[in-house]
């Protein structure tokens, strides 16, 4: 999928809000890249029409651009457990948390790439094992007041006798631990606020809801 196929296709999501306004109630004054390295910091100026009905004054902000991503929860039904990882995080250390984080499997989308194939890729790369079926989760904004990020949530079928151990790629500094936990202690963890990860909250809350669904489905 190219950057215009994915962004139309994500777009979709948010057309009109609750008031009724949408991506065409946006005028762009101007659009200047101010910093471009592993990531881009881009620079707005615009305005946009008001819930009273009249425009915005021109207003300035950026954004930050790192890309658009995919993150996949491993269930295995069979076993009734879940797959995460864990690794370290620079911005939980900016922030003065722990900076080693439990998630789920994560990457950035490449150019050319389905968000599918992102999945697979990423479940090789990051745990070590092939995935089955992807159901398609949720389509999430991941910080919208700041960045432009988007997370499209799968959860994957996988054959939790099959994984363990540290993986990653070397060449992009990863050093990752992957482990097998039965599913609703996961969820519990979620719920008592023991996963900081965004994604990975997410990701468990939805399958607290639709585990025996999952469960039918998979067999």
């Amino acid at each position: 999928m190219d950057e215009a196929s994915r962004t139309d296709e994500m777009s979709k999501m948010g057309e009109a809000g609750g008031g009724g306004l949408g991506r065409g109630d946006v005028e762009i004054v101007a659009r200047d890249i101010v910093f471009k390295g592993y990531f881009q910091l881009d620079r707005y100026r615009l305005r946009h029409r008001t819930f009273a009905g009249g425009w915005s004054p021109a207003i300035t902000r950026e954004v930050f651009e790192r890309g658009h991503a995919v993150a996949v929860l491993l269930y295995d039904p069979a076993a009734d457990r879940v797959a995460l990882i864990e690794q370290f995080r620079p911005g939980a250390y900016a922030a003065g948390w722990s900076p080693w984080l439990l998630e789920v499997v994560a990457g950035i989308i490449e150019d050319g790439e389905s968000t599918e194939e992102v999945a697979r890729r990423e479940v090789r790369e990051e745990a070590g094992c092939e995935v089955g079926e992807l159901v398609h989760m949720v389509d999430v904004l991941v910080s919208p007041g700041a960045s432009s990020e988007t997370v499209r949530l799968y959860c994957g079928r996988f054959d939790s006798a099959d994984i363990g151990g540290l993986h990653g790629l070397a060449d992009e500094g990863e050093d990752i631990r992957v482990f097998t936990l039965p599913a609703d202690e996961a969820v519990a963890m979620a719920k008592q606020g023991r996963m900081t990860n965004a994604c990975t909250l997410i990701a468990l809350l939805w399958l607290a809801g639709e585990k025996d669904a999952l469960r039918r489905r998979w067999g």
